[in-house]
């Protein structure tokens, strides 16, 4: 069991939803809706070499080994643990601020349900020491990805044939909720449009579509009601626009066609990964053809952000899991490719953030800065803290550095 100060911190912290009028409500999710800005991340500079935790960071970074699986999580001495021990495969996360100025910092596990899966959850003080972890989330399978929502909960995503979606609370107060009405599928990642009250959705498929979901207004605690909606695939014309069809059977059985086969018309994606809402644009990548997406949810156009074929200096490949700075900054995470965090700006400029060395048979996932933006957390999902390369079971890293200053207005 955790220790007395533990449970009577974590009881302190239970936070609740202050509704759908309180969209904008904390630093977690400041780059939701925050402006854009020009200066950026992209201006860090060039990085140094490996230190010791074969990181490469910019000049005036630093990096530490939050958690590593299948070991007890250090507090502030190295001999005072958690009780929990992490997870294996880490794979897509998002910071949660709580109510003492500390934050959690949620993970999924790409693993079966027997070896693990599901979402675990490491509580941070507000100076940044580890204060406890534990399992918002269990028996579910291959949880890839997801997404915060406004009213502080996780959206976890089961990458698997008829996936699910599990509503959890991160402050580890009620138990995870399966959410049917966002469809039976291989599911990747989801994003909430804070402004028009919608969600946008990725499948990991060759075919794969790329979804929204109406809400059928708000539920009991005047929330989006993520209970009952439509599902609807995009169909995209030549000039980017799209339109979007309802899916006749959002929740189809083994026996059932499945979800992304009932609208032959819908245009396809090949293997639809990350996906980031902010300030009226849906940004989301996919793996198959290197590509970066951006939605204008006002206009309902899709654009190429970012294509790996046609640019001019293609550092980026295996796009995976996205988030965004507090300036607007797009970054994404490579599976596989140089292992590195790559910074998009609004002008379409790119830089590497920080790379991982020696580790190439593994990919970075669940990029997310703490709610202050002062640290980012991500992971290196096979990754081995005592045996080195890519052929563990996956370490959870923590950058700091002066990201307040580069990204000040």
């Amino acid at each position: 069991m955790s220790d007395p100060h533990t449970l009577t911190r974590r009881k302190l912290i239970r936070t609740g939803s202050a509704g759908l009028a309180a969209l904008a409500l904390g630093p977690s999710l400041l780059a939701m809706t925050r402006p854009l800005q020009a200066y950026g991340l992209v201006q860090v500079g060039d990085l140094e070499a490996p230190n010791d935790l074969g990181l490469r960071l910019p000049l005036g970074f630093r990096s530490r080994i939050v958690a590593a699986a299948g070991q007890r999580l250090i507090k502030d001495r190295w001999w005072r643990r958690t009780s929990y021990r992490w997870h294996i495969y880490p794979d897509g996360g998002a910071t949660f601020p709580t109510q003492d100025g500390g934050w959690i910092y949620v993970s999924n596990s790409e693993t079966i349900a027997p070896l693990g899966g599901g979402v675990s959850a490491v509580c941070f003080r507000p100076d940044g020491v580890v204060d406890d972890a534990y399992r918002i989330l269990g028996s579910t399978n291959i949880n890839c990805a997801g997404g915060p929502t406004p009213w502080n909960s996780w959206l976890s995503c089961e990458e698997v044939d008829f996936g699910r979606v599990f509503e959890c609370d991160p402050y580890g107060q009620k138990a995870a909720e399966e959410r049917p009405a966002l469809g039976y599928f291989k599911h990747e990642a989801v994003a909430v449009d804070t402004l028009l009250g919608q969600l946008f959705l990725t499948e990991d498929e060759r075919d794969g579509r790329f979804y929204r979901f109406l809400p059928d207004g708000l539920d009991s605690q005047n929330r989006l009601n993520l209970h009952a909606g439509m599902l609807q695939a995009a169909s995209v014309d030549s000039q980017g626009y799209v339109t979007w069809l309802n899916v006749p059977n959002p929740t189809p059985n083994l026996f059932q066609t499945p979800t992304r086969q009932q609208l032959p018309e819908s245009t396809t994606f090949n293997g639809g990964e990350g996906i980031w809402y902010t300030d009226g644009f849906v940004y989301f990548t996919t793996k198959g053809d290197n590509r970066v997406w951006k939605l204008d949810t006002n206009l309902n156009q899709l654009s190429i952000l970012y294509d790996a074929a046609t640019a001019s200096e293609p550092i980026l490949t295996g796009v995976d899991n996205i988030t965004v700075s507090s300036g607007g900054d797009l970054l994404v995470a490579e599976d596989g490719g140089d292992m590195q965090i790559v910074v998009i700006d609004q002008e379409g400029n790119l830089a590497p953030l920080l790379q991982i060395v020696g580790q190439d048979n593994s990919e970075i996932t669940g990029p997310a800065f703490s709610p202050d933006h002062s640290r980012l957390y991500f992971s290196s999902q096979r990754g081995s803290e005592v045996f080195g390369g890519g052929s563990g079971l996956g370490i959870t890293y923590e950058v700091t550095g002066p990201f307040s200053e580069i990204l000040a207005l």
